[in-house]
């Protein structure tokens, strides 16, 4: 009889044997059948290995995995190139034939490196992107790229400081088809963050199970309440690491195809492609605001908003005509809330015809664009990509030869949709289905002749003429598509819909492995029936003029439309606007900004937007927000109270909701209505210091809203804040976002001194560390100034446009030392608002430079101009509130540089140690280079 030790062997040994083959450890399993379902026959028939020992306690570890000897060989190398042949005897790619030879190389892009896996002679393709690809990025860390192992190929890229390994795909399980390429790597460790668009219920990636995120833009709302990891409607394979030590890494894979990336436990990923090569930069840091400024010198610097982008924004799918906006623009005023922007949706539309107007129930919309112009505010109209096929815009489009989506060639054409559009006869146009009532076909952005672009900035002229919209709302740019490949698509049931033939796309035959490909990546799994194809175009149309096919393509579609209404805006108006876009890739902050898409009115989803907004900022696209209070279904009293003061934290700060669900605009109840004027007024106030960080953000790249561990690295407290978040360096922020609650539990770091900025205990240093902190309905919710910053601010107004002609302010939290002494600094950008920005570094701009030393016996602020615009007139500097002054300042010895000045108003507590200054036409800032105000201290 075996004994329970020689069992207990026996057991032991039968995990770490199977098929012949050394098994792999259940958390670093890279999945050989991804698929649902996936069985023990189809896995041996791979040769891959099957574990049978299920455990429901880890049902996410892979049953079906490949050997260890799942790759490629180098069969030669340099310090820098290695050509790969496929393990002899290895197991075979599962979903194709694996390219007999490959390229690997790297090289440095100063401190960056650059690694690329593709073909030997044969050309794949590359996404026709405007990233600088050679970019020189220098910091005080370097990364190294080395290959490690030739017989099971495999390379590190590490820190040249201290040999961390940020890759290491010694892990194994290369594999490169035409339509599959697999690549897995070990991560120094579990604090990553990004990859998307998905919602992620927290900031850091769970690593303590296997999670499938697909990336594959799609018209799919978010579902904040679920846990199936869905494919949003943008496509961002970037991430940002932090390293065991606190150093940050970011990790760019250049890809537009359908991919997705496995988190494994061990850490390690393993990241699936179905066309294209790979391409993958890594970005060495140390800091992750450096990682996200190194990532931008490759994508390109956010774009600047106008100034009144920045003002709160209003929106309703719904409105009954103008007669109902015009009410609701007067509520909101009547409630002295502040409101820069009115939306219009696509109600407003002659049955939702891109560039028309209902002549009905919206005949006053022009007339009223110019009354709420008179009043200091802003309109910002959506535009759908999808072009009904038998009108005007269609019919100049084909006469000025712009493309579109097409299918390949004219027997598959569906003549039976073309053919009832004389327009679309005898073209091979792919005719779709969207809101207007008949087929509609989908510009081809990418056009190479630049041809289609022309034609959309016409039309966005002509449209323009009838009515002087200021920004452009760009929706459905996945693009999204009603019905494809159904027999009753729901339309058919929609009595404001007819019952136009669906698009159907070819699910067997030679073209098939397009729309089904062999692997179709977990961007089709979630849903039973899915295809790629799936509420979008065939994946076998092609693009840019027929030379590529929408298979490749179809990720950049939202991309594409945003810089050619990019364009529009500069062409039609003359100067900035904003443009809003719902698709995005890496590069589009460079032109729009983002919505997280068509939420709930749940308090799951107030959550994920915090982390949204946070994320996005990481992507590289800072002039992002939420539907605030709920996009569908019926919000609350409590949770759009909620909403609106968070929202108004966030630099795309708009309230919109669906057709069909009640009022939700803040005037609707009056506590939601005091909330919102109170945080809108706080916003208003604090605009100077958002606008200089969007500024700063366009300039030298960098984020606007930031997670807490940017500026806090080395405090581990702060790895994983999902619903807190930072202003810059120097406001923090924590919203209330769990209902019932009236006080919040929040992390201050432990690295800065913190001073209340709140109704309670405002101007006063707060405890460091964990705290709890009111959080009643009508008071601000928990703000903190980090000492040792200047935030310039400027009186508030309903609008920005009166805002803009108020004072000045600056509010100073000081830094105290051990020696008695304190300091603080900041900054400011301005400018008029609204110029077009074609090169940041010859805007026409103001820049100052604040900085307050502290002593016993003198206080001192300093103002510098370092570069001064022209034709801009400042308002007077007549405030100057500072935090935590230690004493009794004698204002009867003011003298602005070396001169003495009459006392302005000045007061000081003692108790609060708040010293502020106020006078009238105190320092003009359109006079002179630089300002030294100083007053003795009792």
């Amino acid at each position: 009889m075996l004994s329970i030790f020689a069992i207990t062997l026996v057991l032991l040994s039968a995990n770490f044997v199977a098929n012949g083959q050394s098994t792999v450890p259940p958390n670093s399993r890279i999945d050989c059948d991804p698929t649902p379902n996936s069985n023990q026959g189809e896995c041996t028939s791979r040769g891959c290995i099957w574990d049978s020992n299920f455990d429901s306690n880890n049902p996410t570890v892979p049953l079906c995995y490949y050997p260890p000897n799942t790759g490629y060989n180098a069969t030669s190398t340099t310090k820098t190139t290695a050509t790969l042949k496929p393990v002899p005897g290895g197991v075979g790619n599962p979903y194709g034939s694996n390219y007999p030879e490959l390229q690997f190389t790297w090289k440095s892009l100063g401190s960056a490196v650059k690694i690329q896996i593709a073909p030997v002679d044969i050309t794949r393709y590359r996404p026709p992107v405007d990233i600088n690809e050679n970019a020189n990025i220098q910091s005080s860390e370097a990364f190294t790229v080395e290959i490690v192992n030739k017989n099971i190929f495999s390379f590190n890229v590490k820190r040249k400081s201290n040999g961390v390994r940020i890759w290491d795909t010694s892990i194994g399980g290369l594999l490169f088809a035409d339509q599959f390429i697999q690549i897995s790597t070990y991560l120094p460790s579990k604090k990553i963050y990004g990859f998307g668009e998905h919602i992620h219920k927290n900031l850091q990636h769970d690593f303590s199970k296997y999670t499938t995120w697909g990336m594959f833009a799609r018209d799919e709302p978010p579902d904040s309440a679920g846990d199936t990891p869905k494919n949003l409607y943008g496509v961002h394979p970037f991430y940002l690491g932090l390293e065991d030590d606190g150093k940050a890494y970011g990790v760019f894979i250049f890809n537009s195809n359908a991919q997705e990336v496995v988190t494994g436990p061990a850490p390690h990923l393993t990241y699936r492609t179905i066309g294209g090569q790979l391409e993958v930069f890594f970005f060495p840091g140390p800091k992750p605001e450096d990682v996200v400024q190194q990532y931008q010198q490759v994508v390109g610097t956010p774009f600047l908003p106008a100034y009144w982008a920045l003002g709160f924004q209003l929106c309703r799918y719904g409105y009954t005509g103008v007669d109902e906006v015009k009410q609701t623009v007067k509520r909101l005023a009547d409630a002295g809330i502040p409101q820069d922007v009115q939306f219009a949706d696509i109600d407003y539309m002659d049955r939702y015809k891109d560039f028309t107007y209902d002549h009905n129930k919206w005949a006053a919309w022009p007339n009223f664009t110019d009354e709420l112009h008179s009043m200091g505010k802003r309109v910002t109209l959506i535009f759908d990509p999808a072009i009904q096929a038998d009108y005007d815009s269609f019919k100049r489009g084909i006469d000025s030869n712009a493309s579109f989506i097409e299918w390949p060639t004219q027997d598959v054409v569906m003549k039976n949709i073309n053919d009832q559009y004389p327009y679309a006869k005898n073209t091979k146009v792919m005719l779709g289905v969207v809101w207007p009532d008949k087929h509609v076909g989908f510009p081809d952005f990418l056009d190479p002749t630049n041809l289609t672009t022309k034609w959309w900035i016409n039309e966005f002229k002509l449209y323009h003429q009838q009515q002087a919209f200021d920004g452009i709302w760009i929706d459905m740019n996945e693009p999204s598509n009603f019905g494809t490949n159904e027999d009753h698509p729901w339309y058919y049931d929609s009595s404001d819909h007819p019952d136009d033939l669906p698009l159907k796309c070819p699910t067997s035959g030679d073209n098939a492995h397009y729309d089904i490909p062999p692997y179709a990546t977990a961007s089709s799994f979630w849903q039973s029936g899915n295809v790629l194809a799936t509420k979008t175009l065939c994946m076998f149309g092609t693009t840019m003029r027929g030379t590529q096919r929408f298979f490749d393509t179809k990720n950049l579609y939202g991309l594409s439309e945003t810089i050619s209404t990019y364009q529009a805006v500069k062409e039609v108006r003359g100067k900035r606007g904003a443009v809003v876009t719902r698709s995005t890739f890496p590069s589009s902050g460079r032109y729009a900004g983002h919505w997280l898409g068509d939420n709930t009115a749940r308090w799951e989803d107030l959550q994920t937007s915090v982390i949204g907004a946070q994320e996005f900022n990481i992507f590289g696209i800072p002039y992002v927000g939420s539907d605030i209070c709920g996009f569908i279904g019926t919000t609350t009293e409590e949770l759009c109270l909620r909403w609106q003061q968070m929202g108004a934290f966030h630099s795309f700060s708009r309230n919109h909701n669906t057709l069909g669900a009640p009022l939700q605009d803040p005037a609707q109840w009056p506590t939601v209505a005091a909330a919102t004027r109170k945080h809108n007024l706080f916003r208003y106030r604090h605009l100077p210091y958002l606008f200089s960080l969007h500024f700063a953000a366009t300039l030298n790249g960098g984020t606007v809203v930031r997670p807490l561990f940017f500026e806090f690295t080395d405090e581990e407290a702060t790895h994983n804040l999902s619903h807190q978040f930072l202003w810059g360096s120097n406001m923090l922020i924590v919203p209330v976002v769990t209902q019932g609650a009236t006080t919040v539990d929040a992390y201050l770091p432990t690295g800065a001194d913190w001073y209340s900025m709140s109704d309670s205990y405002y101007g006063t240093k707060v405890t460091s560390g964990h705290g709890n902190y009111a959080a009643p309905w009508d008071a601000l919710i928990p703000v903190f100034l980090r000492a040792g910053a200047i935030l310039p601010r400027q009186s508030p107004a309903l609008t920005t446009s009166d805002a803009r002609k108020n004072r000045f302010e600056l509010v100073v939290g000081l830094k105290h030392a051990e020696d008695g002494t304190a300091t603080a600094s900041g900054e400011l950008y301005w400018d008029d608002g609204e110029a077009w920005v074609d090169t940041i570094n010859t805007h026409n701009f103001y820049h100052f430079t604040y900085d307050f030393q502290y002593t016993s016996a003198i206080g001192t602020l300093t103002i510098k101009q370092t570069k001064a615009a022209t034709g801009i007139t400042l308002p007077y500097l007549d405030n100057i509130e500072v935090f935590g002054y230690p004493s009794l300042p004698d204002m009867k010895t003011f003298n602005l540089n070396g001169s003495p000045i009459s006392a302005p108003a000045s007061d000081y507590s003692p108790f609060s140690q708040i010293f502020n200054i106020t006078g009238s036409n105190f320092i003009n800032l359109n006079t002179g280079k630089q300002w030294i105000l100083q007053w003795k201290n009792h």
